[in-house]
């Protein structure tokens, strides 16, 4: 398994303390202040109900020890391992009614994160045999978008932009805005760090041959055919990165990975993948 950089904990923190309070509202949990002593304890432990990838595992053992740092968090499983029916992701053990209270959040992130991991590992191993990168896009849920670019790292993916100030990517209505190709790479080869990366988005073979005429060097093929893809491709020689985006699922990623491009963006990767099927259950001795 691939070495996954770690989320930065005050990431973590803050995307979880902002869902436990989301949770909780004025009142808190009504049900489990009414039903549990305050002094029961128990062991809980969290398993997957199918086949997947894990992340999330941090944000979950924060969302426990939020509600009560005494609360005995151990995982099983690391981020980025993929597990099978019924695999013991972790042991949950302390007093019962914190533990209660924080088990919809915790399984929401495991669960949520684990299920983009899950489906980006299924598009890396479809195309495994092929030079082509799996990337995220920015559309992502507002709030926990480096949760997201981070289980999309723990399926094998990379990440695109993580926000508008990590590169320059001119799309069609920049464009348009602008006045056309060249007058957009201009205007921001003429602004840009030398540090700072440029990518601009054609539709057309024709906008495509403008880009690499003007010294585009990454470019993003948007909602091509094949045959087109793999005319850019050979136009384009080596000479600028291609990604392609646009309408890609995994009935059609191969044949876009086998054209030759370098890199292919799925949104749905982030905004449609569904959630890892998780439970937590009481440990009865």
């Amino acid at each position: 398994m691939i070495e996954i950089n770690p989320i930065p904990q005050h990431i973590i923190k803050n995307c979880v303390k902002n869902a436990i309070a989301e949770d909780l509202g004025q009142a808190g949990d009504l049900t489990s202040n009414y039903l549990i002593d305050k002094n029961q304890e128990n062991e809980w432990i969290i398993t997957s109900n199918q086949n997947g990838v894990v992340s999330g595992i941090r944000c979950a053992e924060y969302a426990f020890n939020f509600i009560d740092k005494n609360v005995c968090f151990k995982s099983f499983v690391m981020d980025g391992e993929k597990v099978t029916k019924d695999t013991k992701i972790a042991l949950i053990s302390g007093r019962s009614l914190p533990i209660l209270t924080a088990e919809r959040t915790a399984l929401n992130f495991i669960g949520h994160l684990s299920g983009i991991a899950t489906e980006t590992n299924k598009f890396v191993e479809l195309t495994k045999h092929t030079k082509v990168k799996i990337v995220s896009t920015r559309k992502t849920t507002p709030g926990i978008r480096a949760l997201e670019k981070y289980a999309i790292r723990c399926g094998g993916g990379f990440n695109h932009r993580l926000g508008l100030d990590y590169a320059i990517l001119i799309k069609d209505n920049h464009i348009e805005a602008v006045g056309g190709v060249k007058e957009a790479l201009k205007l921001a080869k003429q602004k840009a760090s030398h540090l700072m990366s440029i990518e601009i988005e054609v539709d057309t073979i024709e906008q495509l041959e403008e880009a690499l005429k003007y010294e585009a060097k990454i470019i993003l093929l948007d909602n091509m055919t094949i045959d087109n893809l793999k005319a850019a491709v050979k136009i384009a020689n080596g000479g600028a990165i291609l990604e392609a985006s646009g309408n890609i699922n995994e009935n059609n990623v191969l044949q876009v990975a086998e054209t030759g491009i370098d890199i292919i963006s799925i949104g749905r990767l982030t905004h449609s993948s569904p959630s890892l099927d998780i439970s937590l259950h009481c440990n009865k001795k």
